[in-house]
Parts: C-alpha cells; sequence; structure tokens
C-alpha cells in the first residue's frame, strides 16, 4: 500500500480496427475447441425466440448509445493502464499446459487478441456468440453479457517469468528475449505467499464499471485457451484504490483512508515516460511502449485496525482520515513537510514519499476486495495492490523502504506476481507479435 504518486489508449471503439481482427482470421481452430469444451460444461441452455431476439436488439442499441464507454483495444499502449480506473476487476492468472509449443502460444494470443478487441466494444467474443450458432452445437459466447454495454472494459495482457523459460526448459524459444528484470519477486519482510496464489506464465487484467462484464471477460478467454492455457488463480476487486484521471476523486482503502493521492496520472507526460513505459532505450526492444506490472494480494488485519484509536490511525498513515491532509497541514493535494514532527518518520506517507525514494515513482492501479471470512470468523479482506513501472527495480526498492512501515503490523502479503506487459497492439495483428518476430 504505497502513496506514491485523456489517456491515448482510450479512444472511442474502432470499427475499421475491428473488421482488421476479423480479417485476421479470428478464432483458430484451437480456439473454437475451448469454446466447445467449455460451454458443454459452463454453458447455459437459452432458447433463440423473438422475445431473447428482441433483448439482444435491445442490448445493442444501448450498447451504441453507451459507446463513450467503451475503450479501443488497439493502440499505442495496452488499456488498462492509464484509462481511468473502473468500479470493479476480475484479475487472472494462467500457466501454460504441459509440452505445449511456440504455435500453441501464438494462436492463443491471437485468439485472446480477437476477442478481447470485440468484448471491448460491448460485443460477443465471435460473430455468432451466445444464440447465433448451431442449436445444436455449444455457443461460442457464455451469454451472461448480452443486452450490457460494453461498460468501461479494458483487458490487459502480461508474460511471466516462467513463460521463457522453465523447467521444460527453453520451449516456446524466447528465452534470449526475456527481460532481464523479470524475475519473480525477492521476500520481503512481511510475506506469507500462497504458491497457489501467486505467480503464473501469463495474466489478464479485466477492468469495468458493471462486475458482470468484467466476469463474463475472464470466463470467455479461460474457455478459449482450453487445451493451451489453464486458469492458475484469479481474484475479483471493487472501490478502486486509485485514480489516474484528474476528474476521479481519490477513492478509499478497507482501512478507511484516502489512497493514491500522489498516484501518476494519464495527462502527465513526462512522468509516465520516466516511470511507467518501457523507452526504445532499454532492453529488450520487444517490451519498448509496454511496462512491468506487479500484483499483490495484501490482507488486512480489519478487526485489528478498527480497534485503534483514530489519533493513532493518522500518526501510522502520516494524513488525516477525514480529509486525506497530510499530518503536516494543507489539504489532501498539500505537499507532505517532513521537517515537521507531526510526521512520524517510519509513517506509511514518509516511508512511501518519492522525496525518501531516490524519486522513484509507480503508476497504482490497486482495488479493495473481501473473500468472505476466515476460520476464525474474521473479514478475509484487503487490498489487491497493483503498479506499473518501467522497471521492476522500482517497486523492489519501495517495498524494502517500507520495512519500517507502522501500517506493517496490520497487514499481511498473501500473494505476488510479476509480468512483462506487451506495448499496444496494431489492428490487424496480436498481443505481444514483437516478441515472436
Amino acid at each position: 500500500m504505497t502513496d506514491v504518486n485523456e489517456p491515448e489508449e482510450g479512444a472511442a471503439p474502432d470499427e475499421a480496427a475491428t473488421r482488421d481482427a476479423s480479417a485476421s482470421g479470428g478464432l483458430s481452430r484451437r480456439g473454437l475447441l475451448g469454446l466447445a469444451i467449455g460451454g458443454s460444461v459452463a454453458g447455459l441452455a437459452v432458447g433463440a425466440g423473438a422475445g431473447l431476439a428482441g433483448g439482444v436488439a435491445l442490448g445493442r442499441a444501448r450498447a451504441a448509445e453507451d459507446a463513450h464507454s467503451a475503450y479501443g483495444f488497439f493502440g499505442e499502449h495496452q488499456a488498462g493502464i492509464t484509462t481511468p480506473v473502473q468500479d470493479h476487476l476480475h484479475f487472472a492468472s494462467f500457466d501454460m499446459m504441459p509440452r505445449t509449443d511456440r504455435e500453441d502460444l501464438i494462436s492463443l494470443l491471437q485468439d485472446w487478441s480477437y476477442a478481447a478487441s470485440r468484448m471491448a466494444q460491448g460485443l460477443e467474443v465471435s460473430a455468432t456468440g451466445a444464440v447465433g450458432g448451431p442449436a445444436e452445437a455449444p455457443p461460442d459466447d457464455t451469454g451472461e453479457a448480452l443486452g450490457l454495454p460494453a461498460s468501461g472494459l479494458t483487458l490487459t495482457f502480461g508474460f511471466g517469468p516462467g513463460l521463457f523459460e522453465n523447467e521444460e526448459g527453453d520451449r516456446y524459444g524466447i528465452a534470449a528475449q526475456r527481460p532481464s528484470g523479470l524475475e519473480r519477486l525477492p521476500a520481503f519482510l512481511g510475506d506469507d505467499l500462497d504458491p497457489q496464489a501467486s505467480h503464473g506464465d501469463l495474466c489478464i487484467q479485466a477492468c469495468a464499471d458493471d462486475p458482470q462484464v468484467a466476469v463474463h471477460a475472464i470466463r470467455n478467454l479461460s474457455r478459449i485457451a482450453f487445451g493451451r492455457a489453464r486458469l492458475r488463480w484469479s481474484q475479483l476487486g471493487f472501490g478502486k484504490t486509485s485514480r489516474t484521471t484528474t476528474t476521479q476523486a481519490t477513492p478509499r482503502n478497507l482501512f478507511g483512508f484516502k489512497d493514491g493521492t500522489a498516484n501518476i496520472l494519464a495527462d502527465d507526460a513526462a512522468a509516465l515516460r520516466d516511470h511507467v513505459w518501457v523507452s526504445t532505450q532499454d532492453e529488450p526492444t520487444w517490451l519498448a511502449g509496454g511496462s512491468y506490472l506487479v500484483a499483490r494480494k495484501i490482507a488486512m488485519l480489519i478487526e485489528t485496525w478498527d480497534r485503534v484509536r483514530l489519533s493513532e490511525q493518522d500518526a501510522i498513515i502520516g494524513r488525516d482520515k477525514g480529509e486525506g491532509a497530510p499530518l503536516s497541514g494543507g489539504d489532501e493535494f498539500t505537499a507532505p513537510d517532513f521537517r515537521s514532527t507531526a510526521i512520524d518518520e517510519n509513517s506509511h506517507v514518509s516511508l512511501a514519499h518519492p522525496e525518501h525514494n531516490d524519486g522513484v515513482r509507480i503508476l497504482r492501479r490497486g482495488y479493495n476486495y473481501v473473500d468472505g471470512n476466515n476460520d476464525l470468523g474474521r473479514l478475509d479482506a484487503g487490498l489487491f495492490f497493483l503498479s506499473y513501472q518501467r522497471d521492476p527495480s522500482q517497486f523492489v526498492s519501495l517495498q524494502r523502504r517500507l520495512s519500517t512501515d507502522r501500517m506493517n503490523e496490520y497487514v499481511r502479503h498473501v500473494g505476488s506476481g510479476i509480468w512483462a506487459v506487451p506495448a499496444g497492439v496494431k489492428p490487424g495483428s496480436y498481443i505481444g507479435a514483437d516478441l515472436f518476430a
């Protein structure tokens, strides 16, 4: 939980881009097989009567009216990074299946890109979709998003360290292209990581203003992956804990404090260039225009925190709980004055601030989560932390700096992962195409 700091990938849907994606062949035979087998397990029996057809038409009309809520899939950078942070998240990590080869990986990325480009516009994953195919075959689309607009859906894809080389070796012929900084994060003080909720060869970050739209996207991309990749773990999130535009109010985390006041914003081109986007001067060149994504599942000891007096909570964070102002004075956006004795040197604000970290900044995009209750009847809840940075060392240095954070008494890091996020997709191409050029 760090208090560090109009998107060019947030363009309106591009009909020509969709035609280009369709022209590239649509889903591969493997992708269609995944839809068919996945549909036999999870598909719903849906009638194709006039009433449903009318509902589909109404839904599409509504989607056209809500076109402003759709973000283009194609662009210089992937959507879902500087895009205005949506209200809901479904994050998924995948492992490639054993004995898959380079062709399997490329076809998966092509199929995912095609389906994602359609869903980002509020369309079904294929032209036949949930009800337009043969009645005696499983539908291409699961159908739970029929009639719903795009709801600001963005799909962001990343490549984990194990994709480049693992115990099977260099199975996809890309080991030499692995970024030097793309390694599993080192152990940090307070880590209690669950291996089954950490890491992964591939990741997909689905964000939307409607949770059903985000879940629909991950559900269908998982089906398309059948035979090539399997879901390793996933996480639902709600209530964004950061902002990426000046028009968004600073949200609050489950401790009740405003979170991400000093986040890097979409219109800060200089900060994005210096701290978020991989440069053409960086290595490897195929990642230029991309970024690195770090995910950390941070469990909050909610009941313990709730018994801490207000003045102590303020001191631990270094900000006023009501207004979000630094304890040195001013309003939420006043720069903290660390010469003031009002801010504890081991408060979260002090330790995380760029002034105390050689100017390091990251772009945050986290969400609250509640996974029910644990065996003790306490809330299983916390922060699903997501950050984008030009180099993984930025996150590592910040996290090490937070080793003496007073807030550590109330949080546990239980999940972790890192992925290289390729640049945006050109019309007619697919995610990560430059890696295989």
